[in-house]
């Protein structure tokens, strides 16, 4: 979430509210997909795959346009909405669960947009750039496990 966040603001322009607009909105059309019973494979591999191409996105300043980052941001979205979706069921109040992931959510992402534009001035972006690469590795940590399963 954190990463969405780091890369709309190392983006800039109208990626700085772009990103962290549409991935609230598709996840929660991804918990709804959970909600409702669709069977989503390899969801975890695909929240920790989400995880290593935004910390690569970020490590390599990768300046995308803004239809291909936003449907990348899409479909992340779909697999960390649907998580979420499969858990609501047994969440004790199912409405207040479902607004406190997608409100949660925005707050994250406001927190990487600080996090990304005060990382992105000092030395080129050497220092935001960095923090993906340390996502992206984090990334390929998560994805390690559902692929040797």
């Amino acid at each position: 979430m954190v990463a969405v966040g780091v890369w709309g603001a190392q983006m800039g322009g109208r990626n700085v509210w772009t990103l962290p607009v549409t991935f609230p909105l598709i996840m929660a059309a991804g918990g709804i997909l959970g909600m409702s019973g669709f069977a989503l494979p390899h969801v975890e591999l695909g929240i920790a795959l989400s995880v290593f191409f935004l910390g690569l996105a970020i490590g390599f300043a990768w300046r995308a346009p803004e239809w291909a980052a936003l449907l990348l941001i899409a479909v992340f979205a779909v697999f960390h909405g649907y998580a979420h979706g499969v858990e609501l069921p047994w969440a004790v109040d199912p409405a207040s669960y479902s607004i406190g992931f997608v409100i949660a959510t925005g707050v994250i992402h406001v927190a990487g947009i600080g996090i990304g534009l005060l990382l992105g001035r000092p030395w080129k972006g050497q220092l935001s750039q960095s923090l993906g690469g340390a996502i992206a590795a984090t990334g390929l940590y998560f994805a390690a496990g559902p692929l040797l399963l």
